[in-house]
């Protein structure tokens, strides 16, 4: 069997190293349903842990992050993002 997938709308940030961009996630994530956490190291890196059904993901520089239909929070590669969603008007 093949499947189409329904067309929905998400909200979606793309979650780069600086402040700007980490506050648009976090506003993001505080729609969602998991927890979001962002560690700012001194040496300039960050990393972001974001807790889903499946267990603690780890957000990658340049992940798209995903408030899905049932707000859940999830990480997306940038490569998959761009092949499944495209913008819509506000």
């Amino acid at each position: 069997m093949k499947f189409r997938k329904k067309p929905v709308i998400v909200e979606a940030e793309q979650f780069l190293p600086n402040d700007e961009s980490i506050d648009k996630v976090m506003l993001l994530a505080s729609r969602g349903s998991r927890k979001v956490t962002v560690n700012k190291h001194p040496n300039g890196n960050v990393e972001m842990f974001i807790e889903t059904l499946e267990g603690t993901m780890e957000a990658s520089i340049g992940d798209w992050i995903i408030c899905g239909v049932s707000k859940e929070i999830y990480p997306c590669k940038p490569d998959i993002f761009d092949k499944t969603y495209e913008r819509v008007p506000e």
